[in-house]
């Protein structure tokens, strides 16, 4: 077995202690910088540092050379064209172009892993001359000098079977075969003679290659072929002929599949070859196939020829250094090529040409691999250096943009294009056979595979099957929502493309392309109702399609212009779209009668000094908005006033005085915080409410710029807490909340995806900023790039992590617990399974959390007809001009705290929000109605048992022991005149709960005290009134002031 030698290893072997060594090589006694020719290099390096072969220090070499060719950091040009030296300086240049350039190009220089090489079994005698894959059956064909063909399979590559080709004109010991193509929109192959004739041959015919046509007449020997086909119509097709003359001719067929040549002479025989003549062909005597030709090469052979169709152009080269490379040029109605010529030093042997990157690459005679460009003939715009014979074959890896070359000497080198490197090198493993003039090398980069002949040896090399990483997109991935309507994952991806997966399997559903044209979409969002998907694209609009991919609205974000919208919030009423600006763009629910909605004026105005990234909000009307600067604002959505204003940190004197704001800052401090502060997620917590707030306790949690989390308190407008959950060097970062509240989930630039705990954390403040970390309860790698969105959902009675990542991929993992796979992966996987699945208890919570979304709306937008009905909830809605009154969370505060230890209602409000010190566990308030404080606030409102049947009584089962049949009738039952009667009968502790009759009763207390005290005040009027008139006697009739009637009164 060979050597595999590459640059980049070398480098990696190396540390601080051998470039030291190295640049002491370079420094002469005095101090003074001094270069090396190759020989010297290698010898003196290889001896001083002790690692790598001579060989590798000789690739170094030459790519050092090649990077000072490139930044004009030679000695002396002339010097290196003889011989070539590279200095320190230069040696520098090129490592630091080397590291920058594994960054940037790391996949398409990624190295294939070769399996050991393998000989077929060959039924030729004679040098292989052609291998060819026939599309149709997935096989491969080969024809040896002699006329023999062998055809193998197309897995293992066995022999099927061999067949020797027929040509009576020349006797069988004569045939001698100079080159073949597969004609595969007519199911024919070519094979060129020297007897200097072009015979087609029939693959569908009974008789195994059966000659059809035999094209005769021509004046120099064909030595090399080519066949292209039109893409789209296949009766156009180009077949390229280049001779030992020098001469190229282009045999143009216009009506192929119907007939490659017409009928003039007589018919042939049956079984035998129509002859089709050189001079008639040139002549124009064919009208299905006209000849165009040029001689440039003359009086040198003519060495590979290969139609271009992206440039209706021929290539072809010759060992002559005058006409090194031609390319003919095809002209409408033109009988004539336009020609240019390429000049090397030494001729090529091969071509080949990359239509993507529209290079031409040619293997030349003096040890170079050159890169063309194909309307420049002055000079190549890129040469590969690393052969130390002829190049005598060359191959582009389209899909990689690598490119493969082969030389004399038996060395394989495989190349990046971009860097113009050597990434990979084979030598020593090739077969020690007698050099051969011309080396077949076919490369199937489907199949990836690589056949080399060496005479009549053939030689396999495959590469090993990479383990392809499941992609979900085509395109880097921008947005992933959960359906739970559907129990759908929707993703989107930046070619604007939106895609529904099943959750349970992880297969496709369907999926819709370009939603907005051109544009990237940035952003998603999901109303209340789960039947409405909006989408934000780069191009200002904001979508809102149904699931049959039905576009019902479009929404005027960017106002006519390309914005970059970040965020979607659906709140009750209101859409509010931000990304771009510093006030937050506000559709209007009632807006939606039209399909073309416009933008309605924010009536908080500009509050951010940056653009607003990010929103949050949290019923019953909190809105939190985060922006490029790190600053937050907290709104009242309903009356769309800002109240409080957080800061991760200010400098002095940098406050805003604006009415009806209140500014805070605190007094944490960051090193070097310029565009580290960018706020990219706010969310409020599940379960902390405003009395978490009142006790100190963090309600929002922040994440941006620097891999920092921020908790923060918006009741008192301060920091709580703080730590780094991803290194800070990888740039922004992303995070979701779980519905429970229980799980913070962040992730990073390299993919990294970590769970926190955060169930107990920050829930009361310590004084100052806390700086510890919450509990790390897993951290996975789902990704290989960025990950550019977090989602949370409950799937059944699993938690589940969606994320979408820039390597275009959506990934599924359990929260917290081990990622279950990528959406669009070949094996389906089973949630039924077992897995990790939440408790009882936080199940129930998030069931809560996933049936409740009290800030998204949960209207359907209105279709755009000319009826419109847009329902509206009257205890919810909000009049222009009458808007609601803000709820002073303090003095709600207060009057909770007032019923402590004097009612049970204040006990159960302790009990239910976690004020109790046994219970420091929040839980999520069901509804906004519960900030309200009322007569049955304390009611629980509950789903009733199912009531079972009742038994019937003995007085009705047996009602004639239980009343007297010969009672009248007519007689009527009268209720008892005393009321306490009936309020014995019907007791009212017995109807209604004790604490709402308590808490009536404390509040007509007061009532009653004044009622008491004026009937005693009356009761001592009457005494003093008594004792005047005469003791024992009633009162006497009095008439009172000014003028009115007598008021009788009687004391008994």
């Amino acid at each position: 077995m060979g050597t595999k030698m590459e640059v980049g290893h070398l480098e990696s072997r190396m540390n601080i202690e051998d470039y030291k060594k190295l640049q002491g090589l370079f420094l002469d006694t005095s101090g003074a910088s001094r270069s090396f020719s190759k020989a010297e290099f290698i010898e003196l390096a290889w001896s001083s540092v002790g690692h790598g072969s001579k060989e590798e220090y000789g690739l170094l070499f030459d790519s050092v050379v090649v990077t000072q060719e490139h930044n004009g950091l030679l000695l002396d040009i002339e010097a290196v064209k003889e011989e070539g030296r590279i200095d320190w300086e230069g040696l520098c240049s090129f490592l630091l172009l080397e590291l920058s350039d594994k960054v940037k190009h790391g996949k398409s220089r990624s190295e294939p892993c070769w399996g050991p090489p393998r000989t077929l079994t060959c039924p030729h005698r004679d040098p292989v001359q052609q291998v060819l894959f026939l599309q149709s059956s997935g096989q491969y064909l080969s024809v040896s000098k002699g006329g023999t063909v062998g055809l193998w399979a197309g897995g293992d590559l066995s022999l099927l079977h061999t067949h020797r080709l027929q040509n009576n004109s020349v006797r069988p010991k004569d045939l001698w075969v100079t080159d073949m193509v597969l004609l595969h929109n007519v199911h024919k192959i070519a094979v060129s003679f020297t007897s200097k004739e072009v015979c087609f041959y029939d693959q569908l015919s009974k008789e195994e290659f059966s000659c059809k046509y035999k094209l005769q007449g021509l004046k120099f020997t064909p030595w090399r072929l080519d066949y292209w086909v039109h893409p789209s119509h296949h009766d156009q097709a180009v077949l390229t002929i280049g001779d030992i003359g020098g001469q190229v001719s282009l045999l143009c067929f216009s009506l192929a599949q119907i007939s490659l040549f017409d009928s003039i002479g007589p018919r042939a025989e049956s079984g035998s070859a129509d002859i089709i003549k050189w001079e008639e062909l040139v002549k124009g005597k064919h009208c299905s196939c006209r000849v165009l030709k040029h001689r440039v090469h003359t009086p040198a052979w003519v060495q590979r020829v290969r139609f271009l169709g992206s440039l209706e152009a021929c290539v072809s080269c010759s060992t002559s250094p005058q006409s090194s490379m031609v390319i003919g040029w095809r002209e409408e109605e033109s009988r004539k090529l336009r020609v240019t010529s390429f000049n090397t030093q030494k001729g090529v042997w091969d071509v080949d040409h990359h239509p993507g990157l529209n290079l031409i690459a040619t293997a030349g005679v003096d040890h170079r691999v050159l890169l063309w460009n194909p309307h420049v003939t002055s000079e190549p715009v890129g040469a590969l250096r690393g052969h130390q014979s002829s190049v005598t074959a060359v191959r582009f890896l389209h899909d990689k943009k690598q490119l493969l070359s082969y030389s004399k000497d038996k060395v394989l080198c495989l190349w990046d294009v971009t860097s113009q490197l050597c990434v990979h090198r084979l030598a020593d493993i090739f077969p020690n056979t007698p050099e051969n003039r011309r080396t077949i090398m076919f490369l199937h980069e489907e199949h990836q595979l690589l056949l080399l002949s060496f005479n009549s040896l053939l030689l396999l090399l495959e590469t090993r099957k990479e383990e392809r990483r499941t992609i979900s997109h085509k395109n880097p991935v921008t947005c992933v929502l959960y359906n739970n309507l559907f129990r759908q994952v929707v993703s989107s991806d930046s070619a604007s493309s939106v895609i529904c997966w099943q959750a349970d399997t992880g297969q496709k559903v369907k999926q819709f392309h370009r939603c907005h044209g051109d544009a990237e979409i940035s952003t998603m969002a999901l109303d209340g109702t789960q039947t409405r998907l909006f989408t934000a694209g780069t191009d200002g609009e904001v979508k809102v399609w149904d699931f049959n991919g039905h576009c019902l609205h479009r929404m005027n974000a960017g106002r006519g212009h390309a914005v970059e919208i970040s965020q979607l919030l659906l709140l009750r009423r209101n859409i509010l779209v931000m990304g771009w600006d510093r006030m937050l763009t506000v559709f209007r629910l009632h807006s939606f009668s039209q399909f073309f909605v416009e933008p309605s004026e924010w009536k908080g105005g500009p509050q951010h000094r940056c653009e607003v990234l990010c929103a949050a909000s949290q019923p019953p009307h909190t809105l939190a908005t985060g922006s490029d600067d790190g600053e937050i604002t907290i709104w009242n959505y309903s009356t769309e006033k800002a109240l409080r204003n957080l800061q991760p940190h200010a400098k002095h004197g940098e406050f805003r005085n604006q009415p009806g704001l209140t500014h805070t800052y605190t007094n944490f401090d960051l090193e070097n915080s310029e565009n580290r502060d960018t706020i990219t997620r706010l969310f409020f917590i599940p379960g902390r409410t405003s009395v978490t707030a009142a006790m100190d306790g963090a309600d929002l949690v922040s994440c941006g710029g620097s891999g920092v989390v921020r908790l923060w308190n918006t009741l008192h407008s301060s920091l709580v807490g703080q730590f780094t959950a991803h290194n800070r060097d990888l740039g922004s970062i992303v995070m979701a909340v779980s519905p429970c509240g229980k799980y913070l989930v962040t992730a990073d630039g390299e993919g990294t995806v970590k769970t926190w705990d955060i169930e107990h954390y920050c829930l009361r403040s310590d004084e100052g900023v806390s700086n510890r970390l919450p509990k790390l309860l897993c951290s996975l790698h789902p990704h290989l790039d960025r990950v550019t969105h977090l989602e949370t959902c409950l799937h059944g009675d699993r938690l589940l992590l969606l994320s979408a990542s820039l390597d275009c991929s959506v990934a599924l993992s359990y929260l917290p617990g081990d990622t279950v796979g990528l959406f669009g992966q070949e094996e389906p996987w089973c949630l039924v399974g077992p897995g990790p699945a939440p408790s009882q208890q936080e199940a129930e919570q998030d069931q809560e959390q996933g049936r409740e979304s009290p800030s998204v709306s949960t209207e359907a937008l209105p279709v755009p007809d000319g009826n419109v009905d847009i329902k509206e909830d009257e205890e919810e809605v909000v009049e222009e001009g009458e808007m609601e009154e803000e709820v002073d969370t303090e003095e709600f505060l207060s009057s909770v705290h007032a019923l402590e230890g004097s009612s049970i209602l204040g006990r159960s409000y302790e009990e239910k929000w976690g004020l109790r010190a046994t219970d420091n566990r929040s839980s999520h308030r069901n509804t906004a109605s519960s900030l309200h404080t009322g007569m049955f606030s304390g009611l629980s409102v509950e789903e009733l048992q199912t009531v079972k049947k009742l038994s019937r009584s003995e007085f009705v089962t047996h009602c004639e022991h239980y009343f007297n049949s010969g009672q009248d009738s007519s007689s009527h039952y009268t209720m008892p005149p005393n009321r306490k009667a009936v309020k014995a009968a019907f007791d009212e502790c017995s109807l209604f709960p004790k604490e709402p009759l308590e808490m009536e009763k404390k509040q007509r207390k007061p009532w009653n005290l004044l009622k008491e005290v004026a009937c005693q005040q009356d009761r001592k009027q009457d005494a003093k009134n008594t004792q005047s008139t005469g003791r024992g006697h009633g009162w006497k009739d009095r008439k009172p002031k000014g003028g009115a009637a007598p008021v009788s009164r009687t004391f008994k």
